[in-house]
């Protein structure tokens, strides 16, 4: 297999949310129609967002042959609520996505915990090797972190405008979790070990 540009792992997971923050913006307070069908500028985008997800991990599969657990789990609820908002056309289905998402993986890493499996660890591993104690720390902190997620979520698109959540879905979020790494950092450093040592639970 061809050693891939660094940029296009990036590009292909990242190019959908801005497509859809784009044609959102571009189409907000109109209405669009689609096949005789009156869809609002979030909807629209939706329609176009999904489809072009499912293409971006399709070549992303293609390109390294994997897609990670958590991606597959996203793009499954990706379809189901982005293909309910569209065909019964109404947007809080999407919106609620990232709600569903965040609590799966706060079940997920909660659920390692108390079964003291290291299931990040076994994901992470790779790029980010930390002993049992570190992965143990972060999964509790990660799971914290889903749970709020889940919670600013459900306040953000029922509370306030769809303008607003669109950003906060865009920039919010990703800001937030890029935080949440860096404020990590100290962890990552103090339970660091050599890449090739075995540390970590089964």
């Amino acid at each position: 297999m061809k050693e891939q540009k660094p940029w296009i792992k990036p590009a292909l997971e990242l190019g959908p949310v801005l497509l859809f923050f784009m044609v959102f913006m571009l189409k907000r307070g109109e209405t669009v129609s689609v096949w005789g069908q009156d869809y609002s500028a979030f909807v629209f985008a939706t329609l176009i967002f999904v489809p072009v997800l499912v293409l971006a991990s399709m070549i992303q599969w293609r390109l390294t042959g994997k897609l990670a657990p958590m991606q597959i789990a996203t793009l499954v609820l990706v379809i189901v609520f982005g293909g309910l908002s569209v065909w019964l056309n109404d947007p809080r289905f999407f919106k609620m996505k990232p709600t569903l998402i965040y609590l799966l993986f706060a079940a997920i890493l909660g659920y390692s915990l108390l079964a003291r499996r290291n299931w990040l660890g076994a994901v992470l591993s790779e790029a980010l090797p930390m002993d049992a104690v570190g992965w143990r720390k972060l999964t509790l902190r990660m799971t914290l972190l889903f749970l709020a997620l889940a919670a600013a979520n459900e306040v953000v698109w029922r509370l306030m405008s769809e303008t607003t959540w669109v950003y906060f879905k865009t920039f919010g979020l990703p800001i937030i979790l890029f935080v949440f790494l860096m404020g990590n950092a100290g962890l990552f450093r103090a339970h660091a070990i050599e890449p090739g040592r075995k540390d970590q639970d089964s």
